[in-house]
């Protein structure tokens, strides 16, 4: 029996996938600015997009670029304690890290009275602020001519005291000229929870990235070329039914490329010359969608209000773009109230704006799995 081959694709939130389809331009920045030196764009960065299209991907994917450069790399997922785990990750080993708490509204003397918060120490120990505990790291690592990344996940979850901490830090190391770069990704509600902070004012100058989905085409390219490299054909008909499945959805191709080679591999293990069949594309796209309403439509929703359920059931009840006067309508509201939740909706990427007066699903698939679990939802709120 031959020795079992290990499925390249992985459908699992934050893994590496084997490919990262459509997403050169974004890495290509990211090398620039740590190739360009302190104060180039890519060296402060924010992601954005919605849930599934590879954010915590691209930061693994840059954590890899600065490791292959002997940079020292911090990665954190934004929530509460945030600040003071970068004290503990950045203190130096022969001295504890403070405990590090932030008031909001109190000036910080030189900093030409900002409100930007007051560092209150409880350890007998120097007082170490986040920028000199930065500052102490990277005196370290550039006499070794490295840097220093930083990049948070799920920025849009941070507390507002830890961003203040974070970017008072930040725009002074590279006022500094220090080397040191930094990215932030979130879901796009980062935009309005945290850009128009009058604090945080130096986060509009970060180079915006939004990532969305990928061309088909590429898609297309992708599945059959990693496919080909595990000894497995897909072409044809198989090809076009698995690479439509996906709608270019980042998350769908490493869902549909794992469950259609799983199903085709498993038939025909141990073979010479496996091919995917349209049966194998039909039964693993299939298997894809159950999982994707697993692992992607129910936290969605789990993650909104009853009132913006309501919005997008009511648009599930057409098979194709709503219009924005008639879910008003099936809401029982009138078009002022319902469009103050088609807003919210379209800044959180679920639904986007599909011209003059109408709206669609922006996440595939989510008006079948509403469909599908209407009554749940109903029931849950």
């Amino acid at each position: 029996m031959s020795a079992r081959i290990a499925n390249p694709f992985k459908p699992t939130a934050g893994r590496m996938p084997p490919l990262l389809i459509g997403r050169d331009n974004i890495i290509e920045d990211f090398e620039e600015g740590l190739d360009n030196g302190p104060g180039a764009p890519g060296r402060l960065m924010r992601v954005t997009g919605a849930r599934g299209v590879g954010k915590t991907v691209i930061l693994t994917e840059f954590g890899r670029i600065a490791k292959a450069r002997k940079w020292e790399v911090i990665d954190e997922t934004a929530s509460d304690g945030l600040s003071q785990r970068l004290l503990d990750r950045l203190a130096p080993l022969d001295k504890p890290a403070v405990s590090l708490s932030l008031k909001p509204s109190v000036s910080l003397a030189g900093l030409g009275g900002l409100s930007l918060g007051e560092a209150n120490v409880s350890s007998q120990h120097m007082p170490l602020t986040l920028r000199e505990t930065f500052g102490q790291r990277l005196d370290v690592l550039e006499r070794k001519h490295a840097g220093l990344l930083v990049t948070i996940d799920e920025a849009q979850a941070a507390q507002r005291n830890d961003m203040v901490a974070i970017a008072t830090a930040v725009q002074h190391l590279i006022r500094d000229e220090r080397n040191i770069a930094f990215v932030f990704a979130g879901l796009p509600t980062i935009a309005s929870k945290w850009l128009n902070d009058e604090v945080l004012t130096f986060l509009r100058r970060a180079q915006a990235e939004q990532l969305g989905d990928i061309p088909l085409q590429e898609v297309s390219d992708a599945l059959a070329d990693t496919f080909a490299d595990s000894g497995i054909e897909l072409d044809g008909e198989p090809l076009r039914m698995a690479a439509n499945a996906t709608n270019g959805y980042p998350f769908m191709i490493q869902l549909v490329g794992y469950h259609v080679w799983r199903i085709a591999y498993r038939r025909q293990r141990g073979e010479s010359g496996m091919i995917v069949t349209a049966n194998d594309a039909r039964e693993g796209i299939a298997n894809a969608l159950t999982r994707l309403g697993d692992a992607m439509h129910g936290p969605e929703l789990d993650g909104l209000s009853p009132i913006d359920k309501t919005y997008l059931l009511a648009m599930a009840q057409d098979d194709g773009p709503s219009s924005t006067s008639a879910v008003a309508e099936r809401m029982g509201k009138d078009l002022a109230y319902a469009n103050i939740y088609r807003t919210r909706l379209i800044d959180a990427q679920v639904i986007r704006d599909a011209g003059y007066g109408k709206v669609d699903f922006a996440i595939p698939y989510l008006r079948q799995y509403l469909r599908e679990h209407a009554a749940y939802i109903r029931m849950h709120g």
